[in-house]
């Protein structure tokens, strides 16, 4: 028999292997930054797929700019939590502690974010020189505007910092490492006249890791030219961001980790990792087996409900295996009997038509909002149901 539960969202995180990991009570430590400062690490962790933050917390720098410089909510969640994951790869969670990032300030991110500007530019910007930091290529907005375009798009959309913190021997927290995100375009969208049409130039993946591999370098440089930035780790991912359209985020295709005190990138590791929209001729081309176990999955879906169509999957590969599913299924109730009846029935599909090793979340959705939520992970006999 399935179990219904009207306990609160959040008992989500308890029953999908996300336990805390309980501690007698939270660690007051005293900072090296600010010597009379005193800072909080939480007692617990909702999952080990995140650090803790040491409270209070603090916003970062450049706080904010983020969901203006990315093209949707997508790409702004997964640039911030795969950023994360990069980071894993050389701070432990279990050591470091997460903060926003300090050294990065906006109007710095900013001045790197913009075009290289010409004498006049300046001129016209009131900037002096010292401020022409900008990381994209110059475009001095002279001859035809869209082969301008074409022939320098804006490759890099933002820079997003993280800092992660450690303990020392006397007790003390000090910065341990930092990971930079740079998130590259895969399509320059530009405007020849304000309020006019906007035009797109597709910039190709070889040109977006090639630039980004060589803003990595210049950014780098620059970090360690700050004084609190000259001898610690520091780890910069690569990150493709997808169109304004995509309802599924982009994803990072290469990181590379640099040791304290080296102003060198001496290689990259490849991160293989990708966001597949089911059903689609992309996600049947590419994993034709999950493809068709989401189809038979809407198929039987859509007997309960013979008039509708609208299941919509977003997959999480790493390393050509699908980790995560997560399930729209927005549908019209006429009353709450109805609406169980139903969850009852899509929580045993499921069960059946998805393997035992991937996460499953699925959400079900009316006009009135969201209906009943099903997770299943990978160490679940049952699924967890709430109906709302």
């Amino acid at each position: 028999m399935r179990k219904f539960s009207l306990l609160a969202l959040s008992v989500v995180f308890l029953l999908s292997g996300c336990a805390p990991a309980f501690q007698k009570q939270d660690d007051v430590v005293q900072t090296k930054e600010k010597a009379k400062e005193k800072a909080i690490i939480p007692k617990y962790t909702i999952s080990d797929k995140y650090y803790r933050t040491m409270l209070p917390f603090e916003p970062g720098g450049a706080r904010g700019l983020i969901v203006n410089n990315l093209n949707t909510r997508y790409d702004i969640n997964e640039f911030e939590l795969g950023l994360m994951r990069i980071a894993q790869n050389t701070f432990d969670p279990n050591k470091y502690f997460f903060r926003e990032g300090k050294e990065l300030d906006r109007n710095t991110v900013m001045l790197w974010l913009n075009r290289k500007f010409t004498s006049e530019q300046l001129a016209t910007q009131g900037l002096n020189e010292s401020e022409n930091i900008c990381l994209n290529p110059l475009n001095d907005g002279k001859g035809d505007p869209k082969a301008a375009n074409s022939k320098n798009p804006i490759y890099l959309a933002h820079i997003l910092e993280h800092d992660y913190m450690i303990k020392d021997d006397s007790g003390s927290v000090k910065l341990g490492g930092v990971v930079i995100g740079l998130a590259m375009n895969t399509i320059h969208y530009y405007q020849i006249q304000q309020f006019g049409d906007t035009f797109e130039t597709k910039i190709p993946h070889a040109d977006v890791e090639r630039e980004g591999k060589k803003i990595a370098q210049e950014v780098l440089n620059r970090l360690r030219r700050m004084s609190d930035l000259k001898n610690v780790p520091i780890t910069i991912g690569l990150f493709e961001q997808q169109s304004r359209t995509s309802v599924i985020p982009g994803n990072f295709f290469a990181y590379t980790a640099v040791d304290s005190g080296s102003s060198s990138i001496d290689s990259w590791n490849k991160v293989n990792e990708k966001y597949f929209l089911f059903p689609s001729t992309e996600a049947m081309d590419a994993h034709r087996d999950d493809a068709t176990a989401f189809l038979n999955f809407e198929q039987d879906v859509e007997t309960y409900f013979p008039n509708f169509n609208g299941v919509i999957g977003k997959a999480f590969y790493a390393d050509d295996q699908l980790k995560d599913l997560n399930i729209s299924i927005p549908i019209q109730f006429y009353g709450k009997s109805e609406a169980i009846g139903f969850t009852q029935y899509v929580t045993g599909l499921v069960m059946e038509h998805f393997p035992k090793y991937i996460s499953v979340e699925v959400n079900v959705t009316s006009v009135n909002g969201p209906e009943a939520l099903i997770v299943k992970t990978p160490d679940m006999s049952e699924p967890f149901v709430h109906i709302y």
